[in-house]
């Protein structure tokens, strides 16, 4: 059953937003798939990983904390993956394990990730508000 969960506030990120005039990245390798950015995307660095997100879910999901520095702020929903396999994003395909995480920036299980379990853990906990 997916719940609501919030980001732990000691768990910000750093990112810059690709505000290039460039086609985007034609493709990188991440999580098992081929990913892709295009310009006015983000570049993420959380916590030694590194990846894209897509602008539109960045610009709904992070405040600024100081310059470069970012918390996601809102809810995500979530639940254990009950077995393997592979979930679209907005960037490409993300593999995943039994007992990792699905996660979506919406309620409605759009705009979807996964995570591994000891990393979401560490990540977030569950919303009291939801």
């Amino acid at each position: 059953m997916r719940q609501r969960y919030r980001r732990r506030p000691d768990q910000a990120v750093t990112a810059v937003r690709l505000a290039l005039d460039f086609d985007g990245f034609l493709a990188y390798r991440k999580w098992g798939h081929e990913q892709r950015a295009q310009a006015g995307d983000w570049l993420v660095d959380n916590g030694g990983e590194v990846y894209t997100v897509a602008a539109d879910s960045f610009a709904r999901s992070y405040r600024e904390l100081s310059p470069g520095r970012w918390i996601k702020a809102a809810p995500v929903w979530a639940e254990r993956a009950a077995r393997a396999g592979s979930v679209a994003t907005k960037e490409g395909l993300t593999a995943y394990q039994a007992g990792d995480w699905l996660v979506s920036n919406a309620a409605d299980g759009s705009d979807a990730y996964a995570i591994a379990a000891a990393r979401f853990e560490q990540l977030y906990e569950l919303d009291p508000e939801g």
